[in-house]
This record gives C-alpha cells, sequence and structure tokens, in this order.
C-alpha cells in the first residue's frame, strides 16, 4: 500500500493545496479520469468541512489528510481537531424544510460521490473510499 500526508492549517484559501495535492496523486498513481472529478470535489469538500465547522477557522489548529492507495482502492483520511459532530443524525438536505437552507449538503455531497464514507472519532475523522 502507498501513503502519503499532507498537513494544512485551517485556512480556507488552503483549499487550493488540496486540489494541487490531489493533481500530483493523479498522476502519480495514474488514477483514472472517471473518478478524479469526484474525488476532487468530494476531498475538498471534506477538507472545506473541516476547516469551516470542524476546526472553526482557527488558524492555529490543523487538517491532516491522508491518501492511501492500494490495488483496487484509494483512501482519502481527513481529521480535524474540532469537537466533532452527531454524524448519525444529519438533516436531509434534499427534505422541502431544507431547500432554502444554505448549508447541510456537503455532507449528502460526499455520500453520493464516494464509493464509501465513514466516519470515526466523534465526526473528527472522516474516511473517503473510491474503488479503481
Amino acid at each position: 500500500m502507498k501513503s502519503i500526508k499532507i498537513s494544512i492549517p485551517s485556512l480556507i484559501e488552503n483549499i487550493k493545496i488540496i486540489e494541487s495535492f490531489i493533481d500530483n496523486a493523479r498522476e502519480k498513481f495514474s488514477i483514472n479520469e472517471d473518478i478524479y472529478g469526484n474525488i476532487m470535489i468530494s476531498v475538498t469538500e471534506c477538507v472545506t468541512n473541516a476547516i469551516v465547522h470542524g476546526n472553526r477557522m482557527d488558524r492555529e489548529k490543523v487538517v491532516n489528510m491522508e491518501l492511501h492507495l492500494d490495488d483496487d482502492q484509494i483512501k482519502f483520511v481527513v481529521v480535524d481537531q474540532g469537537k466533532g459532530f452527531d454524524y448519525d443524525h444529519l438533516a436531509d438536505p434534499t427534505a422541502p424544510e431544507n431547500l432554502e437552507k444554505s448549508g447541510g449538503r456537503g455532507i449528502y455531497i460526499m455520500k453520493h460521490l464516494c464509493d464509501d464514507v465513514k466516519f470515526e472519532d466523534q465526526g473528527r475523522k472522516t474516511i473517503l473510499t473510491f474503488y479503481l
């Protein structure tokens, strides 16, 4: 299994670093174009959530990300230093009463674009899995 780790301060402009990281991984590991878009959207959404909701944009806190690649899958593990969240009781962003709200779609999007999404450590750790 191949692994790469990166750590960024919790500033929204650091999403550019994550985008470059994903681009570099695509080239280095020949990631299929078909899943590249799903990876880019899901991982940047996940890191944005970690920065904004997890670490509350506290530049003293970091978001750690790891990429794990083996023969049939690629996993992105995103960890923040926040308080976590109740991932078992998320509002459905497609429900009529929630359509006007500005947030709440990120996890929904991740669950639809990834082959598997897991939350650990009370929601501070998110594992996004894509089958190759």
